[in-house]
């Protein structure tokens, strides 16, 4: 098939032309799928976008029109796709639900592990010939107890590691994980995780239910001084809200991989630009906070599963074989 690739970076064209066999032919454009480029997916029978994409009703219809017969997110997450329009007009979507979740998992135990002994605080005193350790202070992980909201496969995972911490281990999640319950985790409704928890790590999905999931009423349970971390999904976080309650000290740490309004700013060199978004400025100027962009995905296992998965879900519509990893509302 003839495979439109947008929202590219050079290690996504590495992995699909490394894992492809030739058997399909791609094409990769640097720019996100939106009503300014959808034209370019034309004469394409399937489409692969990533997490910021524009998948929308209006796209869906131009998709179709264009002869797109199915959509692959090299990703887990879907939010970003009208399951309802492509049903409509007979477009599939499919999804890699589990390219790798220890790389998620791990990815938050770094900015947990950074935030509390402020090792990138540290790296650019040493680098500078400051050798100090004033005002590097952090805390035993050892006997905290952690508070993991969603405990599908990164959370799962996440969990695990924190266990190997010497950790307490707390969960919310709608279906309850028995094997972790084997393991000692413990679960209870969301606010007495909130209330309970030294560190807050959410794994969930982003929909309606979620949105804004953590907030000022939120906030306002959880212990004074928490750490919140944050590398599923930015409308997961009322961004204005967190800020409010940094500035009040009730959240002590915040790291995220992910970030609400990430769209325009992720993925993307704006080292050059003055960028215009006051919300992530005032985040990034709180000497607690740390935000890296959308790289919990990014390992070696990560994009050889995210490649192979991706193409064989074109490979199995192609072939009319059942589709194990299909979206459908």
């Amino acid at each position: 098939m003839k495979i439109a690739f947008f929202s590219t970076k050079s290690y996504d064209r590495e992995s699909f032309e490394k894992y492809n066999n030739q058997e399909h032919q791609l094409a990769f454009y640097k720019a996100q799928l939106n009503d300014q480029t959808v034209n370019l997916t034309s004469g394409y029978q399937a489409i692969c976008v990533f997490v910021n994409d524009r998948v929308n009703a209006m796209i869906i219809k131009k998709l179709h029109k264009n002869g797109v017969q199915i959509i692959a997110l090299r990703c887990a997450g879907f939010n970003n796709v009208d399951l309802q329009a492509a049903a409509e007009v007979g477009i599939k979507v499919v999804r890699v639900p589990a390219y790798s979740p220890m790389a998620v998992a791990e990815h938050a135990v770094a900015l947990i592990m950074t935030l509390n002994r402020k090792t990138h605080k540290a790296y650019n005193r040493v680098r500078e010939g400051n050798f100090a350790a004033d005002r590097l202070t952090g805390f035993n992980l050892f006997g905290k107890t952690v508070g993991v909201i969603g405990t599908g496969k990164i959370g799962e995972a996440f969990c695990q590691i924190m266990l190997g911490f010497g950790c307490k281990v707390l969960a919310y999640d709608i279906y309850e994980n028995e094997k972790l319950k084997l393991k000692g985790i413990e679960y209870l409704p969301f606010e007495e995780v909130l209330k309970q928890s030294n560190i807050v790590s959410l794994h969930c999905p982003l929909n309606d239910h979620t949105h804004h999931i953590m907030n000022k009423t939120t906030f306002s349970k959880m212990k004074k001084g928490a750490m919140l971390i944050n590398t599923s999904r930015g409308g997961l976080v009322d961004t204005k809200a967190v800020i409010k309650a940094l500035k009040k000290g009730k959240i002590g740490y915040l790291g995220i991989d992910v970030y609400e309004e990430e769209e325009e700013l992720f993925f993307q060199d704006l080292s050059e630009q003055i960028i215009t978004d006051d919300q992530i400025m005032r985040l990034m100027a709180f000497p607690n906070v740390l935000v890296t962009a959308h790289q919990g995905f990014l390992t070696n296992e990560a994009l050889e599963n995210i490649a192979t998965i991706t193409l064989e879900n074109i490979t199995n519509f192609e072939k009319g074989i059942t589709l194990e990893n299909e979206v459908s509302i």
